[in-house]
């Protein structure tokens, strides 16, 4: 429920605070005085399109704050908490929530939720919890099947739910094994040319044989094999000089006399020295010995060795021409041929996915079925339920016939909703996209918002010249529906009749104010003679007209008719 909302720099509303509260609120006020701006201010809370056309003239941005009373756990304050946003705790249970969106003049705009910065789209989420909103525009709406459908779904509540989520999740599950096989189908000639590619690279990596590294290696292999003299002189020459095999002075040797001598000293410091002069004897000789092997290996290898690993390479770098990397051809070499036997199943699979996807069907058709017969269900109740209530407003003879007829598959089903009106006894029943009246669609708008609000309530209704089109009796039955609504739900109705606006236990008044270069208006809590006095003005144009204000207060006596 909105407690209160606040508008500044709006339109043509520099600023307003709008107390609301529960029940019925009618919100009334002058042509152009910014009765619309109230709509559009609420509009920009409920995360719709911001206008940056409405800024009020000279002001740099608009804001709009609202202020609702919700329930402390539940989707709304889920919601809330998920975008960051906090909740202000009243008791009961209940919580009061703060929301607020600005409007720059350059387009920008900014919102928050319950403190906290989000986007306006958290908005538009919390409006499906908290509010319906119907305008004229709604009513054309309400002439599309779309639109007649959902009011059917609405209504019926649970049964069509849960059929309705049971055939999109076996629809699903069709379309998804029909695009699959129709891929398989479509892209057969690709996918025999990519088989036949794949199987080509794979043998070719399966004959080369490829290790990790193998490529770093024979590098390494073949820089040694081509450089062999100039590598064999070095590492003789560093042996002969560790260990000379021919009995010349070497490392070894001269090691050796300087741990001797230092040993023969017997000094405690200089033995530990003898120690560490062993240690590189040892070491001396382990590299004497690793140049050893060197050498021998090298003796071993020869041109023929040289040009096995050249040509090693040459396979290796093929593949590396063709994958990117080595490690990309090992790579492919087990991940290619699940995809191999993938694409060489094709026959089979498409085989499989016939069956399944005609399995799939029956369970469409069988799904589709159980929700045609609870919309259809549904919709003789709606039918009565609507038409008793269009004879409560002013439309005694009317009937109003929703008809579930077949109509192309979709996501929703396989069903077409029509709303069909027959005013008078021996009319025929035409679609109220064509044959109902601005003042007809009206009322049966309302009717339906009546009738689905005991199955599917919603915390407020905000209703925008409702009333559009009709007058007399029938605009005293919609004030009096209104307020029948008000009792389970908030009802904020902005309007220019006062025979609606007598039924509201809250009317605030738009009021506007020139004073020859800038219109502002402002908002005002009516009670007593000041509701008598812009009732009047509602009737005649006049609010001291003697006749106009006795008609007022007798239509403010019919409040307490609501009841019956």
């Amino acid at each position: 429920m909105i407690e209160e909302m606040r508008l500044r720099d709006l339109g043509v509303i520099s600023e307003a605070t709008l107390p609301m509260g529960p029940g019925f609120t009618a919100i009334t006020g002058e042509t152009g005085a910014g009765k619309t701006m109230v709509v559009t201010g609420l509009g920009l809370l409920l995360g719709r399109r911001a206008d940056p056309g409405a800024v009020r003239a000279g002001a740099t941005q608009a804001s709009v704050e609202g202020v609702w009373l919700v329930g402390e756990e539940g989707a709304v304050a889920e919601r809330v908490r998920e975008a960051g946003g906090d909740l202000e705790p009243i008791g009961d249970g209940r919580a009061e929530l703060y929301l607020s969106r600005t409007l720059a003049a350059e387009g920008r705009s900014r919102a928050s939720v319950g403190g906290r910065a989000a986007p306006a789209g958290v908005l538009a989420d919390l409006a499906d919890e908290l509010v319906v909103v119907h305008g004229q525009s709604d009513q054309l709406r309400l002439k599309s099947s779309a639109a007649q459908r959902e009011a059917l779904d609405r209504f019926a509540g649970e049964p069509v739910r849960e059929a309705l989520a049971a055939y999109r999740s076996a629809y699903e599950a069709w379309k998804s094994l029909d695009r699959e096989l129709t891929s398989l189908v479509t892209d057969r000639e690709a996918r025999i040319a990519e088989a036949a590619a794949l199987r080509e690279k794979l043998t070719e990596i399966e004959q080369a044989e490829p290790q990790a590294g193998e490529d770093v290696a024979l590098t390494e292999r073949a820089e040694r094999l081509a450089n062999s003299e100039e590598l064999r002189a070095a590492a003789a020459q560093a042996r002969e000089a560790l260990s000379s095999e021919e009995g010349d002075a070497d490392v070894s040797s001269l090691l050796s006399d300087a741990r001797r001598s230092l040993e023969r000293a017997a000094d405690p410091a200089l033995a530990s020295l003898a120690e560490q002069l062993a240690d590189l004897g040892y070491r001396v000789a382990d590299i004497a010995v690793e140049l050893s092997g060197f050498l021998a290996d090298l003796d071993e290898s020869g041109p023929a060795e040289l040009a096995a690993v050249e040509e090693r390479r040459a396979v290796l770098n093929a593949l590396v021409r063709t994958h990117g990397s080595l490690d990309a051809a090992i790579a492919l070499l087990e991940t290619g041929s699940a995809r191999l036997a993938e694409l060489d199943d094709d026959g089979d699979r498409v085989e499989r996915l016939g069956a399944q996807l005609s399995e799939a069907r029956e369970a469409v058709d069988a799904r589709a079925e159980a929700l045609t017969a609870a919309r259809t269900a549904a919709a003789v109740e709606l039918s009565e339920a609507v038409t008793e209530e269009l004879h409560a407003l002013a439309m005694p003879d009317a009937r109003l016939i929703v008809q579930v007829a077949p109509g192309a598959e979709a996501s929703h089903g396989h069903d077409e909703v029509s709303l069909l009106l027959a005013p008078h006894p021996g009319a025929e029943p035409r679609s109220v996209s064509k044959g109902a009246s601005g003042g007809e669609l009206s009322r049966v708008m309302l009717a339906i918002e009546v009738v689905i609000s005991r199955t599917d309530p919603v915390p407020t209704f905000v209703f925008d010249e409702v009333d559009a089109g009709i007058g007399g009796a029938a605009a005293i039955e919609v004030g009096r529906r209104l307020a029948r609504l008000a009792e389970s739900s908030q009802v904020i109705a902005v309007t220019h009749l006062a025979q609606v606006a007598a039924f509201a236990n809250n009317h605030l008044s738009v009021v506007k104010a020139n004073d020859g270069s800038v219109t502002s208006s402002s908002v005002t809590r009516l009670e007593g003679a000041e509701r008598e006095a812009e009732m009047a003005r509602l009737l005649s144009g006049l609010s001291d007209s003697d006749a106009a204000l006795t008609h007022a207060q007798e239509l403010l006596a019919l409040r307490g008719s609501v009841a019956r």
